[in-house]
């Protein structure tokens, strides 16, 4: 029997890379998101514009689909400025009202067999006290409020009914070509790029203390859901995903800065998620000059600034609590794959430039 992913999130950060991974390998894909992905690939696939959020229009929509063999969902609901809606109850039930309408019209299909679903280093608790390092999938469950265990005892539920294998990621720091996107940072550091360089300025780390760090790109996380779809030993698991070292970000800001084609100047404290929407209109100089994408700066970014100032560092006075994932569970199953940091962010970034949302490194 052919195969069939349905990708919720279809055009986010982990999403577009899910549905290109797919295609990749001659499934059929149906993409579920309120805008089309834009992937690499010239595969046709179906695209489906649904407000999970709706309940009506998810019943609708997803009620007469049949031979769906396996969900990804990669959607999330965030709130305006992000950070401190992580730890609000509105946003913990909306995130678990979007996936019960998504499944629930799904699970009466005998098709249906696997689903994955995507949490983060969250399920450490590390936005609210210090974390085991390294934080390993084996350790109990953090108690503290968060809508990853809501959507987790859900599906645990649905499984054991319908008789699904599932599987749930934790990805750290996801790196990838999306924007307009809540969490993903080459789209911030090339605004904040342009704008330097528009406004002559050194393209200085905006950020707080040196701190060493992980990150994941997100090809690597497509394809750990890929593996782990039809993979054995994946099922009921949680996997930690990385790639597979550590940076800083002083040490990277070098490589952004050639890549982006400007000056690293004296690190110089400043919130993404305010300078960056006070030039609103320096980045619509930027986008006429080089030709650009007509994309406004607030389209550009989501809330993805807000994401910036929490991964910098940015207010910070002192060193921050560790936040390491270990990756040896997932390799010890199967699946090994790395990839150098530098060169992940290196890439989306020229990824962006061709697509002609950030402006090409040298000036036309």
């Amino acid at each position: 029997m052919l195969n069939t992913v349905l990708v919720a999130g279809a055009s986010g950060l982990v999403g577009a890379a899910v549905v290109d991974r797919f295609l990749d390998d001659g499934w059929d894909v149906v993409a579920v998101s309120r805008r089309e992905p834009e992937v690499f690939s010239d595969r046709p696939f179906v695209h489906l514009a649904v407000d999970l959020q709706d309940e009506g229009a998810a019943k609708a929509a997803f009620g007469g689909i049949a031979d769906v063999t396996h969900v990804v969902y990669a959607a999330v609901y965030e709130k305006p400025g992000l950070i401190a809606g992580w730890t609000e109850e509105d946003q913990m039930q909306t995130n678990l009202a979007m996936l019960r309408n998504l499944v629930e019209p799904l699970s009466g299909d005998d098709a249906l067999q696997h689903v994955t679903l995507l949490q983060g280093t969250k399920a450490y608790g590390i936005h609210v006290h210090p974390m085991r390092v390294p934080a390993r999938e084996r350790y109990p469950r953090d108690e503290h409020a968060n809508f990853y265990w809501l959507q987790e005892d859900y599906l645990r539920e649905k499984a054991a009914q319908r008789g699904l294998r599932y599987t749930i990621f934790r990805p750290q720091l996801v790196v990838g070509p999306n924007y307009g996107v809540v969490m993903n940072l080459p789209p911030v550091i090339g605004a904040y790029a342009a704008i330097c360089r528009e406004e002559g300025r050194p393209f200085s780390f905006p950020g707080g203390p040196p701190f060493v760090w992980e990150a994941v790109d997100t090809r690597i996380v497509a394809n750990a859901i890929r593996w782990a779809a039809t993979e054995p030993r994946a099922d009921g698991e949680h996997y930690n995903l990385t790639n597979g070292e550590v940076f800083e970000w002083h040490d990277l800001w070098p490589a952004l800065a050639e890549e982006l084609g400007v000056e690293v100047g004296d690190d110089e404290p400043l919130s993404m998620a305010e300078f960056l929407p006070s030039k609103a209109d320096v980045w619509d100089r930027v986008v006429d000059r080089h030709g650009l994408r007509r994309i406004g700066m607030q389209e550009l970014l989501g809330e993805s600034h807000h994401y910036a100032d929490f991964c910098f560092l940015h207010g910070a006075t002192e060193d921050p609590p560790l936040a390491f994932v270990s990756t040896v569970k997932i390799k010890q199953h199967g699946f090994c794959e790395v990839m150098d940091t530098e060169e992940s962010f290196r890439h989306w970034i020229r990824v962006l430039q061709e697509r002609r949302v950030l402006p090409p490194r040298h000036r036309a």
